[in-house]
């Protein structure tokens, strides 16, 4: 029982800390033999298709419109496709307007993958660039993405998600904020030591040639695109300086329907990315892949309710002193996540709740999640949440 208590802490504090912490250890140690990436400052940009896919986005999308118009790149080299397959709002309406966007709209609702199917025989150009209809780009975003194709052993590259948080903010924002700021010094890591495991529909890019259609059920199509690209030896690269601002979930609730919809997905990915998963093929891939992926979507969050019952076991057959401050420490952890619940019910806004609380929520969506891919309950078709 002990053995087991330690393994499963083991994998848990790993999962989430222990992991970066080697990362970072890694990463230093490459960096005493290994120069850093340069750039050069002149090149000639590829020609690069933009891909927008948009469901019922008739409130923000003259906004993302004016964002992507004014991105900093030659014209002559920029297509932009904007698909809104299945909208029953405005949103086709209010593309039809601007010249410079080829509009794709079918009324039948299909998922994100069957519009992006649908688009691609349409692209013209060298480099994708996928974003979502509810973000906005910095005005340097493609030039900082396509600066990475210099290295022809770059496949894609994936831009950093940044969260908008207000000063007095809830748990979904607080919690959002924080876990999309570690889990980018964990992607910059990750790409300094060999190569991202995965990329963000809020953007990322790859090379047209490279592109391998996913089954038009995939959860992740993003992410599913770009690991199929990295199975075939090209790195994913990643830009911190090319970056997608988006508002938090309008609540937890929220967030929680787009984190169990992400861990049915997760799994999805996990049970169909085989290569990626065999270390014979890309073993730092695979270490990277494991780690920073498959842990976190399959047996950690399981992993977690074991350890506090193993621990209260312990605790009840012997009188450690120690396994009594593990679990008063698991504990205390715990009536914070509650605390931070009761909060958010109340709309008092104190941020060193919501962390632990949305860490709870995270998990909670992983576990909710697998059971409803097992139970064939996820649609790959878009499930919009609602955001600030």
């Amino acid at each position: 029982m002990i053995i087991a208590f330690w393994i499963s802490l083991f994998i848990v504090v790993y999962t989430f800390v222990g992991y970066g912490l080697l990362l970072f250890i890694l990463v230093r140690i490459k960096r005493l033999f290994i120069k850093e990436k340069t750039f050069a400052d002149q090149i000639e940009f590829p020609t690069v298709t933009i891909l927008v896919a948009a469901y019922n986005e008739e409130g923000i999308i003259e906004d993302k419109i004016k964002n992507t118009l004014e991105l900093d790149y030659p014209k002559e080299k920029l297509q932009i496709i904007f698909i809104t397959d299945g909208s029953s709002d405005s949103t086709p309406e209010k593309i039809m307007p601007f010249s410079e966007i080829f509009l794709m709209h079918e009324d039948i609702r299909t998922g994100k993958m069957a519009a992006i199917k649908r688009a691609i025989p349409k692209v013209e150009n060298e480099i994708i660039v996928f974003t979502d209809a509810n973000t906005f780009l910095n005005q340097q975003a493609i030039k900082e993405l396509v600066k990475h194709y210099q290295n022809e052993k770059v496949g894609a590259v994936a831009g950093e998600k940044r969260i908008m948080v207000e000063e007095l903010a809830d748990a979904s924002s607080a919690g959002e904020g924080f876990y999309w700021k570690y889990e980018s010094y964990l992607k910059k890591w990750d790409y300094e030591l060999y190569s991202n495991v995965g990329a963000a529909g809020e953007l990322f890019s790859i090379r047209t040639d490279l592109y391998q259609p996913v089954e038009s059920d995939s959860i992740i199509d993003d992410h599913m695109i770009a690991m199929r690209i990295a199975e075939k030896g090209y790195i994913i690269a990643y830009e911190a300086n090319a970056y997608a601002m988006e508002t938090a979930s309008a609540n937890t609730k929220e967030e929680l329907k787009r984190k169990i919809r992400i861990a049915a997905g997760g799994l999805q990915s996990t049970l169909r990315l085989t290569k990626a998963a065999n270390p014979f093929y890309y073993p730092v891939l695979t270490f990277q892949y494991i780690s920073h992926r498959v842990l976190r979507w399959t047996i950690t969050p399981f992993l977690l309710i074991t350890a506090f019952i193993l621990n209260v076991l312990i605790v009840a057959e012997t009188d450690l002193a120690f396994y009594k401050i593990m679990l008063s420490a698991q504990i205390l952890f715990y009536i914070l996540s509650l605390a931070g619940w009761f909060f958010e019910s109340k709309n008092i806004k104190i941020k060193v709740f919501f962390i632990p609380y949305y860490f709870c929520v995270m998990n909670y969506a992983v576990i909710a999640g697998i059971f409803r891919y097992i139970g064939k309950n996820q649609s790959a078709a878009w499930e919009k949440s609602k955001r600030k």
